[in-house]
Formats: C-alpha cells, sequence, structure tokens
C-alpha cells in the first residue's frame, strides 16, 4: 500500500480550488447549520421514499441509503478523462461482446483463451449469431473506478448486466439542490437532469427492426421486493414509460404485448433489470415467475430490443476485466485512457504461488462476486481469515483474482465532529445507442467508518453527490 492518500480537498494545509465554494459555505454558515441541513435532508429521503433493500440481517430490510451533504467536485479537465476513459471502455466492450458471439477475432488472434469466453457462466450459447441493433449489446455500463493521486485514476471493475444506482446520482442532486439552492445559481456546477432524455433517446435509437414507427418501451422490474426496486419506479417515471412485471407482458406471435387499460399494447423496446437466468423461463430457468415466456423468441425474430442484451455478462467478470486494456487496442487501435488496476489471476501457477505469499497486503475477490461480497482484504484481516482464504484459494483458485490494495483517495464527509477524509470510488455510467453518452456526475460512494476501504452501500457505505464544474472559460 501507498504510503501517502490523496485528499482531493487539501493539498497539504491548502483548500484545492475546486472545494473552495464548499469551504466558502461553511465559513459564512458553520458546521453547525449543515448538520441542521443533514437532518432536513434525511427527512426528504424518507417521505420520497430513496430506500435499498438489504436481506437476511433481520429488522427492516428496506433502508435509507446514508446520504453525506459534503459533494466530491471534479474541476473540467478531471472530468474530461474520467468521460473519455469510460466512453473507450464501454466501445471495446459492446465491441467484445459482439465478437465473443460472432467471429471469435480476439479468440483467433490469441488475446483470449476460447474457454474464457465459453466456459463463463453467463455465457448464453443461444446469442451466437444474433445482431442486435448498432450492434449495441451494452447499453448501460456502469464502469467503476478509484483515484490514487491528482491525475492518477484506476478501473476498478465493469458492470455491463444490469447496473445500478444512477437513481441515487439523480436524486442526489435533487436534495443539495434543495438544501443549496444558492451554489447552484451560477451555472458552474454542470446539471444531471437530462439522462432519462439520454436513455430514453438510447432507447428508442436502438428500436427492433421490425419497428416502423415510434417505439413503445417498457421497464421490467421483478417486484417491489427487488433490492433496486425504487430505481426501476424513478426511471420509469422519469422517461414517462410504463413500469411493468412479468405477469403484465405476454408474448403472441413473437410480439410482445403488455395489459393495459385499452387493452394490449406491443412493447418494442424493454429495458429489463431482471437476471439472464429469470428473463424466459421458455429459454432459461423453468421455474421463473417474473420473466417473460418467448421473450427471446421475440428478440430473435427482430420484434423486440432488451437492454442490457442477454449474455452481456461474458464481459463484466473480474476474469474478463483483466483483458479489457488489450480490447481497447484491438478492437479500437487506441491506448487505454485509464488503466486497469494490476491484477493476478489465481489460475496462472505463478500469479497463485504470489498471491498465497502476499495475502497480508492484497485484495482478493471472486470472478463472479459483487457487492463487497466473497472478498478478502487483506490488510485489515486476521490470521484466521488470510488462512481460510488460503484454502479456499488452492481448492478453487480458478474462482478468484487478486489486486494490491491501492491507497483510495478520500473526500470530505460530514461527522459529528465536522468535516474528516473518507475513501471514496466512483461509478459513471455510459449509455450507449446510436451514440455513446454520458451525464456530467456519477455515482460516488463512499467508505463511511475511519479506515474502511469497503463502500458498498450493503456493507456500511454511504453515498454522496458528485459535482461536475464547467470550465472557467465557460462558466
Amino acid at each position: 500500500m501507498q504510503d501517502t492518500i490523496f485528499n482531493e480537498m487539501k493539498n497539504g494545509a491548502i483548500d484545492r480550488p475546486e472545494y473552495r465554494v464548499v469551504v466558502d459555505w461553511l465559513q459564512r454558515h458553520g458546521v453547525e447549520a449543515l448538520q441542521s441541513r443533514r437532518a432536513e435532508a434525511e427527512a426528504l429521503f424518507r417521505r420520497i421514499g430513496i430506500t435499498f433493500a438489504v436481506y437476511g440481517e433481520g429488522g427492516d430490510p428496506d433502508r435509507l441509503i446514508p446520504f453525506d451533504m459534503v459533494p466530491r467536485i471534479f474541476n473540467a479537465g478531471e472530468w474530461d478523462m474520467i468521460e473519455s476513459g469510460s466512453i473507450q471502455r464501454a466501445r471495446a466492450l459492446n465491441a467484445f461482446i459482439a465478437d465473443a458471439f460472432g467471429a471469435r477475432e480476439i479468440i483467433k488472434a490469441g488475446i483470449i483463451p476460447e474457454e474464457m469466453v465459453t466456459q463463463n457462466p453467463a455465457y448464453l450459447d443461444q446469442m451466437n449469431g444474433y445482431r442486435p441493433p448498432h450492434d449495441v449489446w451494452a447499453h448501460i455500463i456502469g464502469v467503476d473506478l478509484v483515484r490514487t493521486g491528482p491525475d492518477e485514476f484506476f478501473v476498478l471493475e465493469d458492470n455491463c448486466r444490469t447496473p445500478s444506482g444512477v437513481s441515487y446520482v439523480l436524486q442526489n442532486r435533487e436534495v443539495m439542490s434543495r438544501m443549496f439552492p444558492e451554489l447552484f445559481r451560477d451555472g458552474r456546477i454542470r446539471p444531471v437532469d437530462g439522462y432519462a432524455d439520454i436513455l430514453a433517446e438510447a432507447m428508442q435509437s436502438v428500436a427492433p427492426p421490425n419497428c416502423s414507427g415510434t417505439p413503445t418501451m417498457a421497464i421490467l422490474t421483478p417486484g417491489q421486493f427487488n433490492s433496486a426496486y425504487f430505481e426501476h419506479s424513478y426511471l420509469a417515471d422519469m422517461m414517462g414509460i410504463e413500469l411493468v412485471e412479468g405477469p403484465d407482458l405476454i408474448v403472441d406471435d413473437q410480439k410482445v404485448y403488455m395489459r393495459t387499460t385499452h387493452g394490449f399494447e406491443q412493447v418494442h423496446v424493454i429495458y429489463r433489470r431482471i437476471d439472464d437466468d429469470f428473463l424466459d423461463p421458455a429459454m432459461f430457468r423453468e421455474d421463473s415467475m417474473i420473466g417473460v415466456r418467448g421473450l427471446m423468441d421475440a428478440m430473435m425474430a427482430g420484434n423486440v430490443t432488451v437492454i442490457n442484451m442477454p449474455g452481456t455478462g461474458i464481459a463484466d467478470d473480474k476474469a474478463t476485466y483483466i483483458h479489457v486494456p488489450d480490447m481497447i487496442r484491438f478492437y479500437l487501435g487506441e491506448e487505454p485512457i485509464i488503466p486497469n488496476v494490476q491484477t493476478f489471476r489465481c489460475d496462472q501457477s505463478d500469479d497463485l504461488a504470489y498471491v498465497l505469499d502476499n495475502l497480508a497486503d492484497l485484495v482478493v475477490k471472486e470472478v463472479q462476486g459483487s457487492g463487497g461480497y466473497g472478498m478478502l482484504i487483506g490488510p485489515t484481516s486476521t490470521k484466521a481469515e488470510i488462512a481460510e482464504f488460503a484454502a479456499k484459494l488452492r481448492s478453487t483458485p480458478n474462482n478468484y483474482i487478486a489486486q494490491p490494495t491501492l491507497s483510495l483517495s478520500t473526500a470530505p464527509i460530514l461527522t459529528d465532529a465536522g468535516l474528516a477524509p473518507r475513501h471514496v470510488d466512483l461509478r459513471p455510467f455510459v449509455v450507449s445507442g446510436e451514440t455513446n453518452r454520458m451525464v456530467p456526475s456519477g455515482l460516488s460512494r463512499v467508505a463511511l467508518r475511519e479506515g474502511s476501504l469497503v463502500v458498498n452501500s450493503s456493507q456500511g457505505g454511504g453515498v454522496k453527490d458528485t459535482w461536475v464544474l464547467r470550465s472557467e472559460e465557460t462558466s
């Protein structure tokens, strides 16, 4: 681990210019005023119903996600790099998925082993040879980024299946603009309220071949007990489209229809928030009660587009992640703008030997893991936990990768004693259709416990608003 930790608000004793707006506000009003507004914000979150669900831990599973009142701020140059690097990655990942279910040129070139595709648990043989509109497979990609210095960003992982969190980006801004309207009046903070339009335009642009008019769109949710149900309903409201569950849809003559008060209406684009296994009981799990029987046939017939496409999970496990820089070079002929974190493949004997010898200094993750579960953070683990993980690695090395323990940058949070630095990461969202676009913000997740590197909300982390400043020339 690095000896120094980059503080995004302070350069030594000097406040970085991006945070001048925060410092000035605190000098005028004091920390007590900020704490008072925090209570107002929490009441607003509760009134709106912005929750996430955690099951299996007892008590009320629907919780308010902890929201920190101090924004995370990027200047225009920093954001330009984040935006261009994230879009570059999304383009390469979409090219890889298309190739994996097509000609497999990257395998023929010897860059990626064939078994990494065909033996991936997310691989779907049914998708071979399919060509979605504009060859876009992952229409919404969340790129998880960490920062270790002023100009040092790294990609931690990619989320190409059904990435969540964008509703918090939008609601965090809504709450902050209500709490601090004076800070938004000069227009220097770039707005985020265009996301719904960007997503709707992308969905319309990938309407299926047999759609001749304006496409009818819907969001398919597993239902109110899903952990991200708030997001599903929120996005449907924002875009003015229907939120549907599996029983609301039927397939007839390879076309998808939804029940409405006026009868059945054909649906052309479905943003699904259901995992592949449960999407179509005729094709995948027969016992699925939340999917749509016949949906895959309708898609293959060119009558409906599914967002994100089934099979996109082959691009976002942690073994495939290792090869994304090679994908960028192979498909785009470019060098990666934002590098990967150095990663060790535990299914390689030399890498495994190194990892076993250095477990106390590494982070070990399950290849198919998510949400901060199934991982070992060596520097904060006990000898017993390290020994237990070593046994897992020896038993099933192909299930794990390992990475150095990076010194994640810190951003200020509001505590009872005032501002204090905590580790953060960032998930910007790339929306791909006819073009690739992003809103100037992202989901900043923060580890609320001092010293913790785990930012996931399911593991005690929180979120904060992410501000991107316009350049001085245009503000």
